[in-house]
């Protein structure tokens, strides 16, 4: 059973709080009193009531100067206020009405109708209330909507961007090894081959130490004695090309490395090398600026337990933000000064309490106060029309925090650069209900 409404009855003649005490009691509400504006305040910050009765004319503080308090306080704003008052002029009950008041009762009282407006304005504020609450739970129900079609909407772009981007990588990786595999494959005969014609070639010129007149000027023609010099080590340099290129087709499979349904031990390094070597193109010197610096410190890491494709994902966010931000900071400034401030980025691992912390710092342009809050939010973003989703950082972060159960923060001051902190748990939490499955990489 609910407890009685509470109604605070505020005058200062004991006669009328006497009688209209008795009123609302009989009736069945709890009722507290005060005989004056100040005394109200106090007691109504302590226990707020349900309905106040306030008297107009009362010393120190009238019933005018109580409400007005009243109502520009938040916490008692919502407290419906009948004025009682010997008052009838229209002046006083417009006054009253504009301060905030719902009623007027005028004195001499008639109990059946201050019965009737208490009850009528109680019925009202429940319904105020209630309304409220179903308004406020609507509410939480739209937020948590959207908030799950904001995440869906993200997973499904991460999902997309991550298979074309695999797929194609992937693909790339897979043209690159048929025809790497044929030549690594011909070159170990091709130098057998030169060998051979190099020993035969020294095989005639001991047997044939007088060649003549038009074999002696091809020998020449063709410098043989430079030949047999150089074409090893064009063979040699060959081999070279070939390790390069095995080396970038295996960074780029472990870069597209697809993701099964449970964490795998994982090498973060080979991640981010493999991520910096996609995006070496845009670190290299162009005509506008100096090539792009990048430190590597690396920590003593153990083998991480993550979804390594997703985290690829992020480190490629990361680092592309960080050259994105660098450019920005290039506007404006010849490429001599640019080399004389020269444009970095610092990639540092670490241990740090079962937790791998990866560390991506730039010293570009930097953040406001008022940007750095919001570069987490759905489609913000602060780069031109076409030239940032928003959604970038909105998916890393996204892949830290639920897929990994990290955190991703930012550091940065404008005009001192910017440093991203990724930190996930070495072992990764353990999630109930997936089964175990076989997982294949796609590369």
């Amino acid at each position: 059973m609910s407890s009685p409404e509470l109604i605070l009855v505020v005058d200062d003649t004991p006669a009328n709080l006497e009688v209209v005490c008795e009123t609302l009691s009989d009736a069945g509400y709890e009722v507290a009193t005060a005989i004056d504006g100040d005394r109200a305040l106090k007691r109504v910050q302590a226990y707020p009531p349900d309905l106040i009765l306030l008297d107009v004319q009362m010393p120190g503080i009238d019933g005018f100067e109580t409400c007005k308090r009243l109502k520009a306080d938040p916490k008692t704003a919502s407290i419906p206020i009948i004025f009682m008052t010997a008052l009838s002029d229209a002046d006083s009950k417009v006054k009253g009405f504009v301060l905030g008041a719902v009623d007027y009762i005028t004195k001499p009282f008639q109990e059946q109708e201050v019965l009737a407006r208490v009850k009528t304005h109680l019925q009202l504020r429940q319904l105020t209330k209630n309304l409220e609450q179903r308004v406020a739970e609507q509410t939480a129900d739209l937020e948590a909507a959207l908030t799950q079609l904001q995440q869906s909407q993200l997973q499904l772009v991460h999902t997309e961007k991550m298979s074309a981007l695999g797929n194609l990588v992937a693909g790339v990786a897979h043209e690159i090894n048929n025809p790497l595999g044929f030549i690594a494959g011909n070159l170990k005969p091709a130098q057998d081959y030169i060998k051979d014609l190099f020993k035969l070639i020294d095989l005639y010129q001991k047997e044939l130490p007088y060649p003549s007149a038009s074999l002696q000027a091809v020998v020449e023609e063709i410098d043989l004695e430079y030949l047999q010099e150089d074409l090893p080590k064009l063979i040699d340099s060959m081999q070279e090309g070939v390790d390069r290129i095995r080396t970038i087709s295996t960074s780029l499979r472990t870069f597209s490395r697809s993701d099964c349904d449970r964490p795998i031990h994982y090498n973060i390094h080979d991640g981010i090398d493999s991520t910096l070597l996609i995006l070496k193109h845009r670190l290299k010197a162009n005509e506008s600026r100096p090539e792009i610096k990048v430190i590597t410190d690396y920590g003593a890491l153990p083998p991480v337990e993550c979804f390594a494709g997703q985290l690829n994902q992020v480190f490629m966010n990361l680092l592309a933000n960080a050259i994105d931000a660098l450019e920005e900071s290039n506007k404006g400034r010849s490429f001599a000064q640019i080399k004389a401030n020269p444009n970095q980025i610092t990639v540092k691992t670490q241990l740090s309490e079962s937790q791998a912390a990866i560390r991506i710092q730039d010293n570009g342009i930097g953040m406001t106060d008022a940007v750095k809050p919001k570069i987490f939010e759905h489609l913000f973003t602060t780069k031109g029309v076409g030239q940032g989703t928003g959604l970038g950082l909105t998916i890393a972060r996204q892949i830290v925090v639920q897929k990994h159960s990290g955190t991703l923060e930012v550091n940065s001051n404008l005009g001192e650069g910017t440093e991203f902190v990724i930190s996930i748990p070495l072992k990764a939490i353990a999630v109930k209900d997936i089964q175990a499955k076989i997982c294949v990489d796609a590369v």
